[in-house]
């Protein structure tokens, strides 16, 4: 370890800084921030006197004034930092994520300052501003919790509990009364009378560069997970390698696990005091049973949070170049889901049929030909554009760009099944020039509808 990483008090420290420029006011504002009074001068004005009750030098200047001001700080004894220049300076500035009272610096010893960088992005995009109002939290409350908990081992696991919980979330919401209450509530409790909690968390499409920062660090603190069917493996490959994972997906069919029984496994594990993870594809609230899950855990007791995910449609659509709303052919959207011949009969296909609307379907793969044919017995035209994606999102992806006429026969024809998301509308051409992921789209069934001259033209080749 070429330099020894440490955290100095500057607070009414004097510190000097030799030299101007970008560098150098970059150095004094972030030493300003620290609390130190900090003084600048020009390199023509340094003497080795200036050095005198100095905590700590930052030089700024032509390479023979910085050299000058590295000697007379190393015969000093007093800390230097050359700007740009290691083997000058005997202390070096990290790159510094701020979520006081709690900050990261990250260092490459000089050698690769743009890898410090980039390290810092990452830890910026992880650690958000919430870090720093839980670690005020957790000191503020330091000498209770250490009063009523003298042992260190249950202290460390108290502590694992406060900074993954529902204190933690409470806080990061904003309600730090109620975490005060929590916390209150639970120095009083005995250890076996500490209920847990579940985290609804939406997975997204599939590709694990979609999940969102608040699912990674929920995945990251779970001690079980109720996994869905549609949930990639690369995803949950990303949770914590001790947690206890439960494939509880229904299929298609009806196979798989009731949603009863899911409710049942819910509760069960939080009332051992477990974080629970409840993981589905795509957003939990959009066709996931997201809000019936949730009515059954408050009407347990159980504590909750959510963490809302990338739906299909929206994914799915991107990543297949579809704009699902777009000022010149689309002013509304629809997301529908079609499953069972149930689901049919409820629909309003009047409104479905409306002109100047993306209809983006759920599900329904198998059911394509009755879709067609109760949209066009509601007035849509045959010839409208309607494309599937098929595994959207994911390396094997296709795309089949069609219309709603031949749809049926085309999705048969590409042999397209489930996972797949069905777009009708205008802007579902757009596919066929606009795509960018995966394969080349699949254009079957010619004569799809040209595009108003407005606009450039999208269609079958």
């Amino acid at each position: 370890m070429q330099y020894f990483p440490i955290f100095l008090d500057l607070r009414g420290a004097p510190v000097l800084i030799v030299g101007g420029g970008a560098p150098a006011a970059r150095k004094e504002s972030l030493l300003r921030e620290a609390g130190a009074d900090v003084s600048v001068v020009a390199p023509e004005e340094f003497s080795p006197a200036r050095l005198r009750n100095v905590r700590i030098v930052v030089a700024a200047a032509d390479r023979g004034v910085n050299e000058k001001v590295a000697a007379a700080s190393r015969a000093a004894n007093v800390p230097v930092n050359v700007v740009d220049d290691a083997s000058l300076s005997t202390f070096i500035v990290p790159a510094i994520v701020d979520r006081s009272p709690l900050v990261v610096a990250i260092t490459s010893g000089g050698s690769a300052p743009m890898l410090a960088m980039r390290l810092r992005e990452c830890v910026e995009a992880l650690v958000d501003e919430s870090w720093g109002r839980l670690a005020g939290f957790a000191d503020r409350w330091r000498a209770r919790i250490k009063k009523a908990m003298p042992d260190i081992a249950a202290r460390r696991q108290f502590y694992d509990w406060l900074l993954a919980g529902p204190i933690a979330s409470a806080v990061r919401a904003g309600r730090e009364p109620e975490a005060d209450e929590i916390m209150t509530a639970r120095l009083s409790q005995s250890p076996d009378a500490q209920a847990g909690k579940v985290v609804l968390v939406g997975a997204g499409p599939g590709d694990p560069g979609l999940l969102t920062l608040h699912a990674l660090r929920a995945l990251q603190r779970a001690d079980v997970i109720l996994t869905d069917r549609l949930v990639s493996p690369a995803i949950l490959a990303m949770a914590r390698r001790e947690a206890e994972v439960i494939d509880v997906g229904k299929a298609p069919e009806g196979h798989g696990a009731r949603q009863g029984h899911i409710n049942r496994l819910m509760v069960v594990h939080a009332r051992r005091g477990r974080s629970v993870v409840r993981l589905k594809g795509g957003d939990p609230f959009i066709f996931g049973r997201g809000g019936e899950e949730l009515e059954y855990l408050r009407r347990h007791g159980i504590a909750f949070e959510v963490v809302p995910g990338i739906t299909a449609a929206v994914a799915c659509a991107a990543y297949a170049g579809i704009p699902l709303t777009h000022r010149n052919h689309a002013q509304g959207l629809q997301f529908v889901t079609a499953h069972c011949r149930d689901s049919l009969d409820r629909m309003d296909w009047q409104g479905l049929a409306r002109p100047g609307q993306t209809l983006a379907f759920y599900m329904g793969v198998g059911m394509l030909d009755a879709l067609r044919d109760r949209l066009v017995a509601a007035g849509l035209s045959p010839a409208t554009p309607a494309t599937v994606v098929e595994n959207g999102t994911h390396s094997r992806q296709r795309v089949v760009v069609t219309t709603l006429g031949a749809l049926p026969d085309a999705a048969r024809a590409q042999a397209i099944t489930a996972p797949a998301m069905l777009f009708v509308g205008e802007v579902a051409n757009f596919a066929a020039d606009l795509n960018w992921f995966g394969a080349s789209p699949a254009q079957v069934g010619g004569g799809l509808l040209a595009l108003p001259a407005k606009a450039p033209v999208y269609r079958s080749a």
